[in-house]
């Protein structure tokens, strides 16, 4: 006989959204709430310190290992997919980055007809949320429990990788989320005292004692329970069912939170019946629309030790200053690795930048599976609004196997030109006296790459992701829109999704940020609340500390 349980909401996903969301509808004290975690518990050292990172991505106990299916304009190839799997998802996992976007692409949701989504309606979340060690000024807020800040050490990489880049004439910038997004600099990232804060650290934690939250690692939906056109629980692949008086919240992500909805038989009833899943409700839309940032990257191998090196002694190095950390906060540990990078403009952008670099600190090959043991740096370059689009779809009816994913990468001509306009301003930037003193050889391209063609096929051949999937539930109200301004299910009563997967189209820049604002504003759509009164009790409560 199943073991049944009974709560107000019942949240599935530990992530971004799903800590914020369990943090703030647990704040009154009348709501039950439960928090549905698929992994185990963010106790690893690895996930605090944040250089861990290079240990993290490879690792499989705390993320899911997804592929894409084949990509025809990629050269066939299958592209890895991580994604976090424990309390904190993807943000005890990340590396960090601290990036909201560019204002219009909010906009540009409100003018798709989703009231209330537009910057003016999502920058009090940001606000809210955001806890930087710069303090509160127009753009900022120091009172939030994300704690936001300045890398507490540098690279001698990073620092060369700035002058390159100025001495081309990309302008410095020291706060991308501030009026200007342009330019080059250092990332500030979600840190505290120099150390990982995720959304969990940030959100989950602190509350962790309410006797109203209920929080269940190593817990695995197998579907959502309907009754009629109302969505009354989830049951777990154990058989347990977590009912909800209230609401059900997906907060899975934009691979999961799309799968669970179809293996539910919530999607495209023609999709469904030919998987072997009953239609429950019809929803096209449901898995389309997957966008994600496509991520070129070349790699140097260094001359000195200008950066980090995964040989044994320069980490037993590096593993000998954890003092350094423990005591002063700050040391080679606290590097998120992916130090600097900056925002640029191919010849499509328009008004807004349309190109993101990333230089981590190593020479990377292979999300960190292939490991070299010499000091050197990587410069990523990534296209920040793909036209190209993708779907998530089944590959079985068993919730323990993973969806097919076919992001449909570089189907658009327009995006292989901006990947290719971004591969030849990160191949300028390399080859500065600044940045080409340390070089001893390029390891990923070989040889400098002079003509479109080769460029073309350099890319076809070793773009990945760069992490940031999005989409498959998207906010609207046409047919394939699959929740409405508040992010409910249309169709469904009782059941919202709250994720990345909710966004119309890919922000320019990292998702996490985005992310946890979402789940701020969703917050108070369920409870009905005003933004005003967060940021009143978040300030007192900043206060009173």
């Amino acid at each position: 006989m199943s073991t049944q349980m009974i709560f107000d909401y019942v949240i599935v996903g530990a992530g971004s959204a799903g800590c914020v969301l369990a943090n703030r509808l647990s704040a009154e004290e009348q709501n039950r709430v439960c928090l549905l975690e698929a992994g185990p518990k963010d106790r690893s050292p690895l996930i605090s310190i944040p250089v861990g990172i290079g240990e993290l991505l490879p690792g499989t106990r705390y993320n899911l290992h997804h592929h894409t299916t084949p990509q025809k304009h990629l050269n066939d190839r299958k592209l890895f997919w991580p994604r976090g799997r424990t309390l904190g998802g993807s943000s005890s996992i990340n590396a960090m980055v601290y990036i909201r976007g560019n204002s219009d692409d909010y906009d540009a949701w409100e003018a798709e007809g989703n009231p209330g989504w537009g910057w003016k309606g999502l920058l009090p979340y940001f606000l809210m949320s955001e806890g930087n060690e710069r303090g509160t000024d127009a753009h900022h807020s120091g009172y939030g429990p994300l704690s936001v800040s300045d890398l507490k050490w540098k690279t001698r990489s990073g620092h060369a990788f700035l002058r390159a880049a100025e001495s081309l004439g990309h302008r410095p910038n020291n706060d991308f989320n501030g009026s200007q997004q342009n330019g080059v600099g250092f990332y500030q990232v979600t840190q505290r005292r120099g150390r990982r804060c995720s959304a969990a650290t940030a959100y989950l934690h602190p509350v962790s004692s309410r006797s109203n939250l209920h929080v269940r690692t190593n817990s695995q939906v197998a579907r959502i329970i309907l009754r009629g056109e109302k969505a009354t629980g989830v049951e777990l692949l154990d058989g347990t069912k977590i009912l909800a008086n209230k609401e059900v919240i997906l907060s899975a992500g934009a691979i999961q939170s799309p799968q669970l909805l179809m293996l539910s038989g919530i999607g495209d009833q023609d999709q469904l019946r030919k998987s072997g899943v009953t239609s429950q409700a019809h929803l096209p839309g449901v898995g389309k629309n997957l966008q994600d940032h496509l991520d070129i990257i070349q790699v140097v191998e260094a001359s000195e030790a200008v950066s980090f090196s995964e040989a044994l002694w320069p980490k037993l190095l590096t593993a000998m200053r954890l003092p350094e950390l423990i005591f002063l906060n700050k040391g080679p540990l606290t590097s998120n690795v992916a130090e600097a990078g900056g925002f640029a403009s191919s010849s499509l952008a328009g008004g807004n930048p349309d190109i993101q670099f990333h230089m981590t600190a190593v020479p990377t090959f292979q999300h960190g599976f292939n490991k070299r043991t010499c000091y050197g740096y990587s410069l990523h370059a990534c296209a920040l609004r793909p036209k190209s689009r993708g779907e998530i779809t089944l590959d079985s009816t068993d919730p323990r196997k993973l969806p097919r994913i076919e992001p449909n990468y570089l189907s658009e001509p327009e995006d292989l030109q901006v990947m290719v306009e971004a591969f030849e301003m990160a191949q300028d930037i390399l080859a500065q006296e600044e940045l080409s003193r340390y070089k001893k050889k390029s390891l990923r391209p070989e040889q400098k790459l002079s003509d479109r063609e080769s460029i073309i096929h350099y890319i076809r051949q070793h773009a990945e992701s760069i992490y940031h999937p999005i989409g498959t539930c998207r906010m609207g109200s046409d047919e394939l829109a699959v929740v409405d301004s508040e992010l409910k299910v249309h169709g469904v009563d009782g059941l919202r999704v709250v994720d990345a997967s909710i966004m119309p189209t890919l922000i320019s820049g990292n998702t996490n940020a985005p992310v946890i604002a979402i789940a701020e504003k969703a917050a108070e759509l369920i409870m009905q609340r005003s933004s005003r009164s967060f940021v009143k009790e978040n300030r007192h409560t900043q206060e009173v500390e």
